[in-house]
């Protein structure tokens, strides 16, 4: 299949598992993940039609954005950060999802307001048992969406998770289930965390069940990846 015929068929997808939940397929935005795939492939997205991709690397964010400059894209990291690389998320990056910590916080607060910019922020939460997954524990969550409002350049917006990788669909759904639930008692303290990022090529249409405002496709989209970069 084309780039064009696999992003076709999971808007398709998309629109669908909306449907079946009961959901207007207009309330879920794709995130296309271009982590590993080169300059050729994202123009060739670009040209239809996407701007905005999602990146785990501080510094593949970098080469591509210098690379494609000229399309003005916007950059939305998702992997784990390290604190280090928060003068470049601060110079190329329009988003993080993947705020889980405030040493992290604070280093893009002061490099973001070095650079006179200010991004949105998705807060990440481990809603798995997995010790492979990253996020804030969901105790935690309250009193660190309070911590950051000390930060003016991250603009709070929602919350991010990452769900089990399991065969059960019950464990993955409970994981997006989790995020759902903080997501309204945040709401509730008056976080203003409308978005709920949760949902990858092997688990959207269950996320999307439980209240997905945004999924993360990356092969399912681009084919298979090459891990070279």
């Amino acid at each position: 299949m084309t780039l064009a015929a696999r992003l076709a068929a999971v808007q398709a997808s998309i629109a669908d598992a909306c449907r079946r939940a009961g959901r207007d397929p207009a309330e879920v935005v794709l995130l296309p993940v271009s982590k590993t795939f080169d300059e050729t492939v994202v123009r060739e997205a670009v040209g239809l039609g996407l701007r905005r991709f999602g990146e785990n690397k501080a510094q593949e964010v970098q080469a591509k954005a210098s690379a494609l400059a000229d399309e003005n894209l916007a950059w939305v990291v998702i992997g784990h950060l390290q604190t280090n690389k928060a003068k470049v998320i601060a110079t190329y990056a329009s988003e993080v999802q993947s705020l889980d910590r405030i040493d992290l916080a604070v280093a893009l607060d002061k490099a973001l307001q070095a650079r006179g910019r200010a991004i949105d922020v998705l807060v990440q939460v481990k809603t798995s048992p997995e010790a492979t997954k990253s996020g804030i524990a969901a105790e935690e969550l309250l009193p660190f969406l309070t911590q950051l409002k000390a930060f003016p350049s991250l603009r709070l917006r929602g919350l991010m998770t990452l769900a089990e990788a399991s065969e059960d669909e019950e464990r993955v759904r409970a994981c997006f289930r989790t995020l759902y639930r903080l997501r309204d008692r945040a709401r509730e303290a008056g976080h203003e965390v409308d978005r709920l990022s949760m949902g990858m090529s092997g688990d959207y249409a269950l996320a999307i069940t439980e209240g997905s405002t945004e999924v993360r496709i990356g092969s399912a989209i681009f084919g298979a990846r090459s891990y070279n970069i």
